[in-house]
C-alpha cells in the first residue's frame, strides 16, 4: 500500500515538474497564437528564394573585385568547391482587401495555435478583438480544451451534482413514521383502522380524529437536526458549485470550445466574421490576445498579436456624384376654373337668388373670386364666363338664350367686384405723393384700381348641354335599361333640333324635362391670374433634384434598397450601381447596355459577365476599361468577380507589360 501512494506521488510531482518546464519554455521563447490570412481565396504568402550568403568581396589593386565565397569539401571528388546556401523566406501578408457585398463583408481570418502550447491539462483561451472605426468590439472566443482539463471539469460537475442529490426535497423524510405509527395504534386504534398497505394515513382523515393534537404528534417525531442540516445544504448550494466547479463550461459567446485529444501538431481554426458596412468604414483591423489556464489558475499571458487588417472596397466608390437639375418652366399666365348651377326659369336669363340653391352657388363663386383677389402671389386678370342650357326648343334660341344668361352672371359678378372695391377703397383710404413738371409736390388720393386692378369679363355662350346630359342619363338608377338604351340611340342622330324631338316621343322624356334638365343649365368659370411682378410670359428656371441627390447619399452610405426606391426611375449608371450592389443582375445589365461604353461602364459589365460564368465578356469588357483607364488595373484586385479573372488568364502580367 505505502509503495503505491509513493508511486502516485512520484507521478503527481514528475507530472508537475513536466508542466512547469513546458510553461517556462513558452515563456523563454514567448510563444503565441498566431492571426493568418485564410488560405485560398487569396494567395497570402510568396515564397522567395533568398540566398543567405557566407561571402564577402574584396578589390585588388588593379580594381577588380573578387568574391570569396565558403567552401566545403565535395563527397565524391574531395575537393573544395564554393558554395551558398539557399533558404525560402516565406512572406505572409498582414493585409487583404474584401469586396463588400449587399450591405455586408466577411472577414476570413485563421487562429493558429503552435502544437508546443497545446497540453492536455491545459485551456487555452484566445480573444479575437475587432477595431472598426473608432469603436472596438469582442468578438466570441475560442478555447481549446485539453482532454484531462475537460475530465477536471466533468469531475466538478459530477461532485457538485451528488453535492446536490444529498439535498433531501421530501419532507416525509424528516418525520420518524415508524414510532409515529406505533404512536397512532396504541392511543388511536379507530384511526389505525385505516392502514391498509401504506403505513400512513391521509391528512384528512389523521386531522378527523386526531384533532388539534396532530401537530404536536407530528412536531414531536420530526428530526430537527437532519431538517436543519438540510437547509444548510441548500444554503450553500452557490458556495458548493463555486468549490467543485471551479472552471464552468461555458457556452454562450463562445464560437468554439474544442477537445484536443492528439496533441502532435498545430491546431488551426478557420475564423469568419460577417460585418455590416457602414458610412465612412474603409478599413477594419483584427487583434488576437490568449491565455493559459491550469485548473482555474492563470499560468501564461499571450502577448497581443499584430493586427491583421481588411481594407474595404465598395461599388459604391465608382458613383457619379455629379448634381442633377430639374427644368422649370414658370408661366406668367395660369388659370383656374370653377362651375355653379343656376337654376333659370325655361326661356329666362334673369338672375333670381331665391330660386333653387342659386344662393349658395353664387356665394361659392363669390368665395373664389376673394380668395383669388386677395391672393399674394397672382393678380386676377379676367374672368371667362360660359353659360348652357337644356335641349328644349331650337338650338338657335338655346344659343342666343345661353349666352344671354352668361352676360347676366357676367353683369352680376361686375356689380358685385365694383362694391368689393369700393369696400376696398374705404377701408385702406391712402394717399400718394406726386411731384409736377417744376418739382411742386402735392398728395394725392389713391384710385380703387390701384389696390384693385380692373379685371376684364368675357361671356360665350356653351349652347344646348348634351354631353352632361348623355352622362346624367348613363349614370341615372331610376331609368330602365330600356330607356337607357332608347336614349343612347335618338343621341346618334346628329341634328340637334331633330334629335331633341324624337326624344319626346320617348316615355322617359318627361323625367328627363323634370329631373334632369334643369341640372344643365350650369355656368363655368375660367379664371385668368397674372403671377405678381412677372413680365416674360415664360421664364426658365434650373431647380436641383433633390429625390436624385438623396439616392447618390444612400449609395455612399451604402443603403442600397433605399438608393433604389428613387434612383430606378431615372435609368443611369448609379441606378446600375444599386442594382450591381444588391445582385439584381439581370437589371443591371438592362441599363448599362443602353449606356455609353465609359471605363466605369465597361468594368461593371464585366463583373456582371463574370457573374454569369461568360468569361471572354467578361474579360473583354475588363480589358476595354483598362484600356480607356489604366487605373482598373490596380481597381481589379479588389472585386472578387475580377480578382478572378486576373489569376486564370494572367491578365496581371498582361496588362502590366502595357500590352493594353
Amino acid at each position: 500500500m505505502k509503495k503505491k501512494l509513493l508511486y502516485a506521488f512520484i507521478a503527481v510531482v514528475l507530472a508537475g515538474c513536466g508542466s512547469s518546464t513546458k510553461i517556462g519554455e513558452i515563456r523563454s521563447r514567448e510563444l503565441a497564437a498566431t492571426l493568418a490570412l485564410s488560405r485560398g481565396e487569396i494567395e497570402e504568402e510568396r515564397r522567395v528564394i533568398a540566398s543567405k550568403r557566407d561571402t564577402t568581396s574584396i578589390t585588388d589593386d588593379s580594381g577588380n573585385t573578387i568574391l570569396l565565397m565558403k567552401a566545403v569539401k565535395d563527397d565524391e571528388s574531395g575537393e573544395m568547391v564554393a558554395t551558398e546556401t539557399l533558404d525560402a523566406a516565406v512572406i505572409t501578408a498582414r493585409f487583404r482587401n474584401v469586396a463588400e457585398r449587399h450591405g455586408k463583408v466577411d472577414l476570413r481570418f485563421e487562429i493558429i495555435v503552435p502544437a508546443e502550447m497545446q497540453d492536455s491539462k491545459w485551456q487555452l483561451r484566445f480573444y479575437p478583438d475587432m477595431y472598426i472605426l473608432a469603436d472596438s468590439l469582442r468578438l466570441e472566443s475560442v478555447i481549446i480544451t485539453g482532454s484531462d482539463y475537460r475530465k477536471g471539469q466533468l469531475k466538478g460537475y459530477e461532485q457538485y451534482d451528488r453535492f446536490i442529490r444529498s439535498i433531501i426535497t421530501d419532507t416525509t423524510r424528516f418525520i420518524d413514521l415508524r414510532n409515529l405509527e406505533i404512536f397512532i395504534e396504541r392511543n388511536i386504534p379507530e384511526l389505525y383502522r385505516f392502514k391498509r398497505d401504506s403505513s400512513i394515513v391521509s391528512d384528512e382523515q389523521f386531522l378527523s380524529y386526531y384533532g388539534v393534537s396532530e401537530k404536536e404528534a407530528i412536531d414531536h417525531y420530526t428530526n430537527r437536526i437532519a431538517i436543519r442540516r438540510n437547509e444548510h445544504r441548500k444554503a450553500i448550494r452557490d458556495k458548493m458549485y463555486r468549490k467543485y466547479v471551479k472552471v464552468p463550461i461555458k457556452k454562450d459567446g463562445i464560437r468554439l470550445d474544442t477537445v484536443i485529444r492528439n496533441l502532435d501538431g498545430d491546431f488551426v481554426y478557420h475564423y469568419t466574421q460577417t460585418v455590416r458596412t457602414r458610412p465612412k468604414l474603409k478599413r477594419v483591423d483584427i487583434v488576437l490576445s490568449g491565455e493559459i489556464y491550469d485548473g482555474d489558475k492563470l499560468i501564461y499571458n499571450m502577448a497581443r498579436t499584430s493586427p491583421l487588417s481588411f481594407y474595404i472596397s465598395s461599388l459604391s466608390s465608382f458613383v457619379d456624384s455629379r448634381e442633377k437639375y430639374l427644368k422649370k418652366v414658370i408661366e406668367r399666365r395660369v388659370s383656374a376654373n370653377s362651375a355653379c348651377y343656376v337654376d333659370f326659369r325655361s326661356g329666362k336669363w334673369d338672375i333670381d337668388m331665391s330660386l333653387g340653391y342659386n344662393s349658395d352657388e353664387m356665394g361659392r363663386i363669390k368665395d373664389n373670386i376673394d380668395q383669388l383677389l386677395k391672393d399674394s402671389t397672382f393678380d386676377l386678370d379676367s374672368i371667362v364666363i360660359a353659360a348652357s342650357a337644356s335641349p328644349e326648343g331650337s338650338s338657335a334660341a338655346n344659343d342666343r338664350l345661353s349666352e344671354r344668361r352668361a352676360q347676366a352672371v357676367a353683369g352680376y359678378f361686375q356689380e358685385y367686384i365694383r362694391h368689393f372695391r369700393d369696400s376696398v377703397r374705404k377701408e385702406n383710404a391712402s394717399f400718394e405723393l406726386t411731384v409736377d413738371e417744376n418739382g411742386k409736390e402735392s398728395m394725392r388720393k389713391a384710385e380703387p384700381s390701384d389696390i384693385v386692378p380692373e379685371i376684364k369679363f368675357k361671356s360665350r355662350s356653351n349652347g344646348e348641354n348634351w354631353t352632361m346630359l348623355t352622362t346624367l342619363v348613363n349614370q341615372d338608377s331610376t331609368l330602365s335599361a330600356k330607356d337607357i338604351k332608347a336614349y343612347n340611340r335618338v343621341l346618334t342622330i346628329r341634328d340637334a333640333d331633330a334629335r331633341e324631338n324624337a326624344l319626346r316621343s320617348q316615355p322617359s322624356y318627361r323625367y328627363l324635362r323634370e329631373k334632369l334638365y334643369p341640372r344643365l343649365r350650369t355656368v363655368k368659370f375660367d379664371f385668368y391670374l397674372l403671377r405678381k411682378g412677372m413680365l416674360k410670359d415664360t421664364v426658365h428656371t434650373t431647380e436641383l433634384d433633390t429625390v436624385y441627390m438623396a439616392g447618390i447619399q444612400a449609395l455612399k452610405d451604402r443603403e442600397y434598397e433605399k438608393a433604389l426606391t428613387r434612383l430606378k426611375d431615372y435609368n443611369d449608371f448609379n441606378t446600375a450601381i444599386a442594382y450591381v450592389s444588391l445582385d439584381y443582375n439581370a437589371s443591371a445589365m438592362a441599363v448599362l447596355d443602353k449606356l455609353e461604353k465609359t471605363p466605369q461602364v465597361n468594368y461593371m459589365l464585366a463583373i456582371l459577365y463574370a457573374r454569369k460564368g461568360d468569361d471572354r465578356r467578361a474579360v473583354k469588357h475588363y480589358v476595354d476599361a483598362c484600356r480607356q483607364d489604366e487605373s482598373f488595373i490596380f481597381r481589379g484586385n479588389l472585386d472578387p468577380e475580377i480578382y478572378v479573372l486576373i489569376k486564370r488568364y494572367g491578365l496581371e502580367s498582361q496588362l502590366g507589360e502595357n500590352n493594353i
